[in-house]
């Protein structure tokens, strides 16, 4: 039950800094929107590249909104409290992993046919592109959030979090690019699949315990 009431607080939070809500989900429109005026409009040449111009939107914008995960529990002493209470930080940070996840993957989700549409992707090419966001961000999620933790002292640490972290995600770009191309030529992208969801499953496993030690870390 304190967990229900954690998450409905982290969702409340969000809601209640809608400026800060909205920056990562209007980088997201304006990378994608811009794109094709840089390349040309050649339907073509789009469709070649927009699961990897998504994704790397995708992987940019929610990097943008991580800085905040920890960040105002760590300033107002709320972190503390965690780490001191009869809950698990193990399970509490699950619960703010997955309120992140949610708050800002969601209107990706809900934006996200408009966009394949100006990218002229394909239905099939949608249908990948989708599948893979469901699958491959909560890796985003998860490995960003053991970052944020371990610069969580630290003022304006989302360029560091960003750099230290887009090395990691690209052998998700490039499983995630490949399903959507494999899907643009009719080809089955179950393989591709499969590795984003083995390492999303092998994220869940390991994340919430090395994040619950990187914030107690990170209050010494």
């Amino acid at each position: 039950m304190i967990l229900v009431s954690f998450f409905k607080r982290d969702i409340a939070l969000a809601y209640r800094q809608r400026a800060e809500l909205m920056q990562p989900l209007m980088f997201f429109v304006m990378v994608i929107t811009l794109f094709p005026l840089a390349i040309g409009p050649s339907p073509e040449i789009l469709q070649r590249v927009s699961g990897a111009v998504i994704w790397v939107a995708a992987i940019l914008s929610l990097l943008l909104g991580m800085e905040r995960m920890f960040r105002d529990d760590f300033n107002d002493g709320t972190l503390e409290q965690y780490t001191l209470s009869s809950t698990s930080l193990y399970l509490i940070v699950l619960v703010k992993v997955l309120c992140h996840w949610l708050i800002h993957i969601v209107p990706l989700l809900v934006l996200s046919p408009l966009l394949a549409l100006f990218l002229n992707m394909t239905f099939d090419m949608y249908i990948a592109l989708l599948a893979t966001l469901v699958v491959g961000t909560p890796v985003i999620s998860l490995v960003g959030a053991i970052g944020v933790a371990l610069t969580v002292g630290l003022q304006r640490s989302g360029v560091l979090v960003a750099l230290l972290l887009i090395p990691l995600f690209i052998p998700l770009l490039i499983f995630a690019t490949s399903a959507v191309d494999s899907a643009s030529l009719q080809l089955p992208y179950g393989f591709q699949l499969g590795i984003m969801l083995a390492l999303a499953l092998g994220s869940l496993a390991c994340a919430p315990a090395a994040i619950a030690y990187s914030l107690k870390v990170s209050q010494n």
